[in-house]
């Protein structure tokens, strides 16, 4: 199965795929190579006579069949996209085209938050005649290092703490995450160390009152800190949601429990254990002298019993009022 890079540096080189079948949970990708190959593969004349787009809900496989089986008018290529495909009662049946397709169409498969049972027929018939391809979900944890990437390839750097910044504060949406990133390359130069300031700037993410400051300043153990940012979320709860900021914590201090049951205490075992970039080494060695095991396992128990009563559950209180409350229990 072809990567998302491979893909689209086939599809710069010209080298198309008479069928290109793309699923799965993350909409970033397959996006991006439907809108590579509408951008690109045919004119703006030609597409009036060779593009079809078809919705699934709207459409059947007896028509993206013939559909895929006209010839190109004027042009070397048709172009026939399939959107919500995972709409499409017996996708299936699209196997009798994709074992023989027509060489001068290029079939786009659009089948979102869902995938092909690999197994059946079909997907094997993709995989070999054409290009079967799975955007699979990003983890938290992987999120700074796609940023990382992503402004690299537009001649672009960032600091590990304004890259945790942006993946704290915008979650693992990629399409959502991409279109704050283009913020920064359109309004900074090429070349651009990207800080702190610069996402406070130019995103509206505040460099001391967020998720990463606030997970610092309870691993340093640092009341007045943490009380001011919680105050902060406490005023501000559109962009810092009760349930969101639990769920950090509880990655955070998950990752302190790790961090204890690692044998290998080096910088590089550590960085790779928990999964964080080695320049935060050191501040999680610093939190977990704060924290023992059994304290840790006692914060992890409190945030659960936060995350049911922020859901309503043996309590009235408010979500400012709740934030304080497990923000005490934490530090003390």
């Amino acid at each position: 199965m072809m990567t998302f890079e491979q893909i689209i540096d086939n599809l710069k080189k010209k080298t198309y795929q008479p069928v290109y079948f793309l699923m799965g949970e993350e909409s970033y990708y397959i996006d991006q190579i439907t809108d590579y190959i509408l951008d690109n593969v045919l004119t703006e004349a030609e597409k009036g006579f060779n593009l079809t787009i078809l919705y699934g809900k709207e459409t059947d496989v007896n028509s993206i069949i013939m559909a895929s089986r006209r010839f190109p008018m004027m042009s070397e290529w048709q172009v026939v996209l399939v959107r919500e495909a995972q709409n499409i009662k017996n996708i299936e049946d699209l196997v009798s085209y994709c074992e023989k397709p027509l060489k001068s169409t290029i079939l786009v498969v659009n089948y979102k938050y869902s995938t092909l049972d690999k197994r059946k027929k079909l997907a094997k018939v993709v995989d070999k005649n054409g290009v079967l391809f799975e955007s699979k979900k990003i983890y938290d944890n992987q999120l700074p290092a796609w940023i990382n990437q992503y402004l690299k390839r537009h001649n672009f750097t960032i600091t590990p703490q304004a890259s945790q910044m942006l993946a704290d504060f915008l979650g693992t949406d990629l399409n959502k995450v991409a279109n704050e990133l283009d913020k920064l390359v359109i309004v900074l130069p090429a070349g651009t160390q990207i800080t702190p300031d610069h996402v406070e700037k130019n995103i509206g993410i505040s460099k001391e009152y967020n998720i990463f400051e606030l997970q610092n300043a309870l691993g340093d153990k640092d009341v007045l800190k943490a009380n001011r940012i919680i105050n902060y979320f406490g005023a501000n709860l559109n962009n810092n949601p009760l349930v969101k900021t639990i769920s950090s914590l509880f990655f955070y201090f998950h990752k302190l429990l790790t961090l204890h049951y690692t044998a290998d205490k080096s910088n590089a075992s550590l960085a790779a254990a928990l999964q964080v970039n080695i320049h935060f080494v050191e501040a999680y060695k610093r939190a977990a002298k704060n924290y023992s095991i059994r304290k840790v396992v006692e914060v992890i128990g409190i945030l659960r019993e936060y995350d049911m009563k922020s859901k309503g559950l043996g309590s009235t209180a408010s979500p400012e009022d709740l934030q304080r409350e497990m923000i005490y229990k934490i530090l003390h």
